[in-house]
This record gives structure tokens, C-alpha cells and sequence, in this order.
């Protein structure tokens, strides 16, 4: 356990190092010096469409303001997110449920708060043609983002529920492997060598453009489709050191999901763009209104969706039982914007 989180720790900090690079805004006028610094982690994933619109349409350094020095972290999975805030290297982070539960654990609840939701829904299991039901996949090799994260304990809590055992080391009935980035997963796939993953948006929409179809959809597992798939963290320290900085990143989340609400093809544009500065590729105009039309942006972190998913990863082993999950959230910088704005507050 030791040689593997080290391992996590060395490649969040590579991560952190390559993130820095060609996506992080430049500096406002006046003396860096006597900036903040906000360390912003997200996912290069549609399912984090807010912060990369944010950051393309200036959302957030428009509302950070000349004080404020915003640097960006792309990250492939939650959980190198979850290791490089456990390890002081993010002040924030569009982050998953499960990894920031993990995050929340162990810290002993003393490392971040939730400040708002994000996103809600864009995962599925794809699978190649040919298998239509839970008991096709025994002996077939299915990817997920990362060990332990959002997409990892969806896949195997739902193949449990089938009678399907996994482990962590890639045995049971069904092996899974973590791959990372998940375009490795996609081009895995498309190869023929795994039978498909729990993906979010667009890999999974990718993987069905290679030929694959949709075995579960997850929005289907949940009641009225909703579950919260990306939120808003912040440390703990950092909201207690700055809290305008943080009221004003939250007016950044609200723009960029206004935006989306208002304007989904500009939306749909923006993300894109962001995505082909952070990794050279942009999507297929089919691959990205498919994984647009996954995802309900919203900034309700879905209280009782996290609540479950902390079971469903305890119920798998990935997770021992959480105390006092529902103290991760502090809505209250959040609420008083919306109340500001005429928006409906959000309850926790």
C-alpha cells in the first residue's frame, strides 16, 4: 500500500507540474508578490464542462479580479485529485464524490469543504456489441478511471449487485484495470483489448462511436436520474484565509453554468476548446452533443447522492463507514450569491 500511494503521490505531482503549463492564465497587472494564489484542480472531462468553460470564456478571472493569481491543474482521475489535496498541492478542486469523500476521511474531516455541485449524470458502462447482459461480462476486462473513483465503486457496486465479484488487483469474476488517461481507454477498446469501462462523458461517447454500445446508463440507477458526478471543493484553510477569493471562485461556478443554461451550443464550443489547449484534441461535433446531452449542470451537490455513494464504496471495500459525512458541506457563500442573484437556495 505504501510502494502504491507513493507511486500516486509521484505521478500527482508530475501532473501538477505538466498542469501548469500552456493552460494557466496569465498574471493581471501589479505586484505578484502581493497576490493569492488559488491552485484550481479539474478533470479534462465534459462531466467538469464549468471549469473548463470558466476558465475559456474568463469566468473566473474575471471574478478573481487583478488581486488574485488563478493556476490550473488538469488531472486525469479524482483520485490524483484527492492525493495532491491531501498533500497541500490544490486549494480547490471540481473533484467527484468519491474522492472527495476519501479526501474528507482521511483527513478526518479537517481538509475541504464542499462548496457547491457542478455536474449531475454523463457516466455509462459501453461494452462491445455482443454482450447485452451483467452475466456476458464474467471473464471480460472492463476499464475505469482510477481505483476508487466515482466511475470505479459505480461499476463495481453495480456488478455486485449481479452476483460479479471483482478485487482490487484486477481478479474476481470480472477484471477490472484502472486506465489512465481514459483516452488510453478508448484507444483500448477500440483495439479490442478490454470490453469496455465505466467511463463519464465523452469517453464513454467516444467508446460508442468506436463501436460499442451502452449496457447502463447510470442516471438509470438513481432516483430521478439525478447524482451528483462533479462538486466544488475547497480547503479548509483556504476558506478560512480567504474567503472573498472563495465567494468570488463561486461566482465564476454560477456564471459558467448559467452560460451552459442559456447557450448550450457556445457552451458545447467552449468546453471543446479548452479540452484541444489541454490535450491537443478537441471532440468530434457527435462525440460532444452526445456527451452534453448526459449532463445536468447544476450547482446542488445532491447531498443524498454523495451520502450513497459512500455506502455503495463501503459495500465493495474500497471505503471504510464515513462519520459525519453531511459536515463536508458549507453551502453557506454559495446561498448567499444565489439569494443575491434570485436563485433558489440549495439546502444541506
Amino acid at each position: 500500500m505504501r510502494r502504491v500511494l507513493a507511486g500516486i503521490v509521484v505521478a500527482s505531482i508530475a501532473v501538477l507540474a505538466a498542469g501548469c503549463g500552456s493552460s494557466s492564465p496569465k498574471s493581471g497587472s501589479g505586484n505578484d508578490a502581493t497576490k493569492v494564489v488559488l491552485r484550481l484542480g479539474f478533470l479534462e472531462n465534459i462531466t467538469h464542462a464549468p471549469a473548463l468553460i470558466g476558465v475559456k470564456e474568463g469566468f473566473f478571472t474575471k471574478n478573481l479580479g487583478n488581486g488574485v493569481t488563478l493556476q490550473l491543474y488538469p488531472f486525469s482521475s479524482g483520485t490524483q485529485e484527492a492525493t495532491a489535496l491531501l498533500a497541500g498541492q490544490l486549494d480547490a478542486a471540481y473533484v467527484g464524490p468519491n474522492p472527495a469523500i476519501k479526501a474528507w476521511q482521511t483527513s478526518g474531516g479537517d481538509l475541504i469543504k464542499v462548496i457547491s455541485g457542478a455536474a449531475s449524470g454523463g457516466a455509462e458502462l459501453v461494452v462491445k456489441s455482443g454482450i447485452s447482459s451483467a452475466g456476458q461480462l464474467k471473464g471480460q476486462k472492463l476499464a475505469t478511471p482510477s481505483l476508487g473513483n466515482t466511475q470505479d465503486v459505480a461499476l463495481r457496486y453495480w456488478l455486485k449487485n449481479h452476483g460479479l465479484t471483482t478485487t482490487t488487483t484486477g481478479g474476481g469474476d470480472v477484471p477490472i484495470t484502472p486506465i489512465s488517461p481514459n483516452s488510453d481507454a478508448v484507444l483500448e477498446f477500440k483495439t479490442g483489448q478490454i470490453a469496455g469501462g465505466w467511463e463519464p462523458a465523452p469517453y464513454d461517447a467516444e467508446m460508442v462511436a468506436d463501436g460499442g454500445h451502452v449496457l447502463v446508463n447510470e442516471a438509470s440507477l438513481w432516483p430521478g436520474g439525478q447524482f451528483v458526478t462533479t462538486e466544488l471543493v475547497v480547503t479548509q484553510k483556504f476558506l478560512s484565509a480567504e474567503p472573498t477569493v472563495v465567494s468570488d471562485l463561486l461566482k465564476g461556478q454560477i456564471e459558467a453554468n448559467s452560460f451552459i443554461a442559456s447557450n448550450e451550443s457556445a457552451a458545447e464550443a467552449a468546453a471543446n476548446a479548452e479540452l484541444t489547449s489541454l490535450t491537443g484534441k478537441g471532440l468530434k461535433s457527435k462525440v460532444l452533443a452526445a456527451s452534453f446531452a448526459q449532463v445536468t449542470f447544476t450547482n446542488n451537490p445532491i447531498e443524498s447522492s454523495l451520502l450513497t455513494d459512500a455506502q455503495h464504496a463501503v459495500d465493495v471495500g474500497l471505503l471504510t463507514p464515513v462519520k459525519d459525512l453531511s459536515a463536508i458541506y458549507d453551502l453557506g457563500p454559495l446561498n448567499a450569491l444565489l439569494a443575491a442573484d434570485g436563485q433558489p437556495q440549495i439546502s444541506s
